[in-house]
């Protein structure tokens, strides 16, 4: 019965919708950036970096709209480094991701104890404000940034079924032998697809300093991007199924914070803290078996080369 109460009530599915935000953004991010065949391992770190600068430029005066913006130039100058390594190089994609993870995390930390060597606790900004006029149940009770996550996930599938130019990406991710023979240019392509994937990326760091917090810091991004990464593949890279994703994930992540705060479990916290993780690991296991990847994921590929 208790259940029955708690998945009935408003400030529940509220919660659900707002953590699952950040999730969103960047799992379009990693779709974006597989669909070319590029894997970016990058994503922790970048959302880490959206999550400061984004934060970090509201408080020295930007509006709050130009935080998201920072952000997602910030993500994109990750992601054009990405694609440096990966497609100018041609280096490992997993080793070139986890460095720029380490790269953007380690900066970011670096430029917060650089702008406030002597604060103890992270000054705030204010940030977006529930839109509680449009009076619509759940949706009312989110900021601007939910609603525009919602609005990327149509716009970005309609892009890449109905577009010229998101059938390249997705021959590219495909067979970009074809593709060159086309008269498509697959590192063209590719660069791209990293960098608007990476801002996307930095947009879901900054939803965390700027919708769902009014702070930045140390650890706040707590493995999303990693989260990103397995939801791509349980979505068989379709946005509508990443959605879903990510509701999946937020909704269990929602229900655990519920439970230890009922304190009427006589379960170990740690347990509720794994459910949403374990979960979701099952998930993936019965979905990725019959998952279709782009045939060109984490193939390296130079013009002329067969």
């Amino acid at each position: 019965m208790e259940w029955m109460n708690l998945l009935a009530q408003e400030a529940f599915w509220i919660a659900v919708l707002r953590i699952a935000t950040p999730l969103i953004f960047g799992t379009l991010g990693v779709l974006l950036c597989e669909r070319a065949g590029v894997l970016n391992l990058g994503i922790e770190g970048i959302l880490v970096a959206g999550a400061f600068s984004g934060w970090l430029a509201v408080y020295l005066g930007l509006p709050l709209w130009g935080g998201v913006a920072v952000a997602a130039c910030t993500g994109a100058v990750f992601g054009l480094l990405h694609a440096l390594l990966t497609v100018g190089l041609a280096l490992s994609q997993h080793v070139a991701g986890l460095g720029i993870t380490l790269l953007a995390t380690a900066l970011s930390y670096y430029g917060y104890r650089v702008s406030f060597p002597k604060v103890s606790t992270p000054p705030t900004i204010t940030p977006f404000a529930p839109l509680q006029e449009w009076g619509i149940p759940v949706l009312s009770g989110q900021t601007a940034l939910t609603w525009l996550a919602l609005i990327c996930v149509p716009l970005l599938g309609w892009w890449l079924q109905a577009t010229p130019a998101g059938l390249a990406l997705r021959m590219v991710g495909e067979n970009p032998q074809a593709a060159e023979g086309q008269g498509i240019s697959v590192a063209r392509t590719r660069t791209a697809a990293i960098v608007a994937g990476s801002a996307l990326m930095g947009v879901a760091g900054s939803f965390l300093t700027l919708s769902a917090f009014n702070a930045f810091f140390f650890n706040m991004v707590n493995g999303r991007g990693w989260i990103c990464v397995a939801l791509v593949v349980f979505a068989s890279w379709r946005p509508g199924k990443a959605l879903l994703g990510a509701l999946l994930f937020a909704f269990f992540d929602a229900l655990q914070l519920r439970l230890q705060q009922s304190g009427q479990s006589i379960l170990p916290y740690q347990v509720y803290l794994m459910l949403p993780y374990a979960l979701s690991i099952l998930a993936l296991v019965v979905v990725a078996r019959k998952a279709s990847y782009p045939q060109a994921l984490m193939k390296p590929y130079r013009k002329g080369e067969r």
